[in-house]
This record gives structure tokens, sequence and C-alpha cells, in this order.
């Protein structure tokens, strides 16, 4: 084996290599200083199953469906935001954050979104709620605000990772076509030094 070929077939192994690193990282994310807000948002999150959503209903109440909750007419929408941002709002965002998987970010993501819109209906519900049941809470307007700003920041990670990514892509592009076309170059160049061969 020639040298020139010994030498293409190492850059191959090491293009292999690098591409798989590229891989890799694709599927991770760096959520930098925003790792601090999302943790904190999520802490809030956590701090709201003790405070009351309405009335003497706390959080903990309303995801388990308890006395408080059904004597304070708790409706179905703050159970399922309830439950949402218990199991987005937190249970993702914590793996995400643990594990930097982008494919969890986009989840926690796409969970707190819908959760926004589930608090925005409960506040809702508990707003408009028959007199002798008692209006929003504490706990249920700072879930709310928080699953929102969590959202937000959650975007922002994974549109920033998407931006990345597609730079990267682009640029693996432009240097594979840069490649191929300093092949054809040198193809063509070889062939008119050598001249066309006779048999």
């Amino acid at each position: 084996m020639s040298a020139a070929s010994r030498g293409e077939q190492e850059f191959d192994d090491f293009k292999g290599d690098i591409e798989a690193a590229e891989w890799r990282v694709a599927r991770e994310i760096d959520p930098g200083a925003r790792a601090l807000a999302i943790a904190v948002f999520v802490f809030v999150l956590l701090a709201t199953l003790v405070l009351p959503h309405t009335g003497g209903a706390r959080g903990l109440d309303v995801l388990i469906g308890s006395d408080a909750a059904i004597s304070n007419g708790i409706a179905l929408p703050s159970r399922v935001f309830a439950w949402f941002t218990l199991v987005f709002g937190v249970g993702f965002s914590m793996l995400a954050l643990a594990t930097r998987r982008w494919a969890l970010a986009w989840i926690a993501l796409a969970g707190s979104t819908v959760s926004s819109f589930l608090g925005l209906l409960a506040v809702w519900s508990r707003q408009t709620a028959a007199e002798p049941y008692p209006g929003p809470g504490i706990g249920l307007v700072l879930a709310w605000l928080a699953v929102i700003l969590l959202a937000y920041n959650w975007a922002r990670v994974v549109l920033t990772r998407t931006a990345l990514q597609l730079a990267a892509e682009e640029q693996r592009r432009r240097a594979a076509s840069e490649r191929e076309h300093k092949g054809l170059l040198d193809g063509f160049g070889g062939d008119e030094a050598t001249g066309p061969t006779t048999s």
C-alpha cells in the first residue's frame, strides 16, 4: 500500500471518529447560566406543592384528589395542570439537567409549554368557580408563573442548541463539498499530467 493510500485510510478513520464525536455532542445540551434559572424554577414548582392552590387545598391535595381538594371544588383543569407541572416541569427538567440530553430538554420544553396553557385554564376555572368555592390561591398562581418562565428558559436552551447544530451541519456539508471538488480537480490534473494511456 502506498503512502498516499495509507494517508487516505488514516484520514477516513479520523474523519469517522470526528463525525462520531460530533454526533455525540449534537445529542447534548449546554444550558450554561440558564441551568441555575431552570433549577430555581423547578424548586419553586416543588414549593408550590405545599402552598394553597385554592382555599385550604394545597398542591399535594390537588394531585391526589384528597378530601380538602374535593371540599374546595377542585376541577379537572387544576388536577391536570398539577400533574403536568410535576411530570414535565419538575421530572423531565431535572432529567434533562442531569443528563444534558437534547431530546429530554425538548420534552421538558413541550410539556412546560402545554402546562403554561393548562395553568391559564386552571386559574380561569378558579376565578369563575361558583360562589361557595374560593378563587385561585398563591400556590396555583406561583406555579403558573414558574412554569411559564421555565418554558421560556427551556426554549432558549433548545433553540440555541438547534442553531448550533444547523451551523455545524452546514459547515460539514461545505467541507465535504470542498473535498469532493478538490478530489475531482486532482483527478483531472493527474490525467492531464500523465496523458492518455495506450494499450
